[in-house]
């Protein structure tokens, strides 16, 4: 099982072999980069191989942290990828100086350019009306070729969603390979643990990617995601929807990472997992 993350900057690491994992404020984070991340993603695809994909950050570790239910989640992933730059950060201070960070608009872009040189069918769930308009507008200048055989927008769903048949259904007539998943954190990660198990794809979260992709949602200066402010950018631009999570979020991840660090809650990486 190869698992893989990426700063978007030129590697100075090889990548690591086959099934490399660290584990972050507990929870576990594949070793990687850009290439061998999408790369692993697109031989699962091939392989018609069920599953699905945390692309995550710190909130969503330190959701994982809080809520047994959701930890068991990322726990049971076959793939938890460095979307945040301070999950790379202590891979690398747990000396996988290898570790890149791969960023879920990136990584969707990615797989959707490999996916139309490969001729996978794609599918898109999640976001309005809109959104997925703007998304099948934009998503052909990127990857000319790439076969969209499906895109809808998500009803109001609970916290938790349960398996819906019809979803699925749809999902498997289109023929897709790899599933992207717009709902948000927690959200899209317990839909995909739901339906991974009915359909012959790969499932991955990209959260707000479709907004990026859509040219809807401003993206960091380069600058600032390599300094992992990321973060700082998009409280700036939703200061009301977002300056709540990220004072939690970022307070109890410090310290939880100063947890491990003075031998409290930690737990040992891991080179390998099955």
């Amino acid at each position: 099982m190869q698992h893989l993350a990426d700063a978007g900057e030129t590697m100075a690491v090889p990548a690591p072999p086959v099934g490399v994992w660290g584990r972050v404020i507990g929870l576990p984070v594949a070793v990687g980069d850009m290439a061998s991340v999408s790369g692993e993603i697109i031989r699962r695809a091939q392989q018609r191989q069920k599953g699905y994909v945390c692309v995550a950050n710190a909130h969503m570790l330190v959701t994982a942290r809080r809520e047994p239910a959701f930890r068991e989640v990322v726990e049971r992933a076959p793939l938890v990828v460095s979307d945040g730059a301070p999950l790379v950060w202590q891979l690398q201070r747990q000396g996988f100086l290898q570790a890149r960070q791969v960023r879920g608009p990136d990584l969707m872009l990615s797989l959707c350019e490999r996916a139309a040189k490969a001729g996978f069918p794609v599918y898109f769930y999640g976001g309005d009306q809109a959104l997925i308009a703007d998304l099948l507008e934009a998503l052909p200048r990127r990857a000319p070729r790439l076969a969209i055989t499906g895109a809808e927008a998500a009803p109001m769903l609970p916290p938790r969603p349960e398996v819906d048949g019809a979803v699925v259904e749809r999902i498997r007539r289109s023929g897709a390979r790899l599933v992207f998943v717009g709902l948000g954190c927690p959200k899209q990660e317990f839909w995909m643990q739901a339906h991974a198990p009915h359909l012959d794809a790969v499932l991955i979260g990209v959260g707000q990617a479709f907004a990026v992709a859509a040219g809807r949602l401003p993206e960091a200066p380069l600058w600032m995601r390599r300094r992992g402010l990321e973060w700082l950018f998009r409280l700036a631009s939703e200061p009301k929807r977002l300056w709540r999570r990220y004072l939690v979020t970022n307070s109890l991840f410090i310290a939880y990472v100063l947890g491990e660090m003075i031998g409290f809650g930690s737990e040992a990486p891991s080179a390998s997992r099955s």
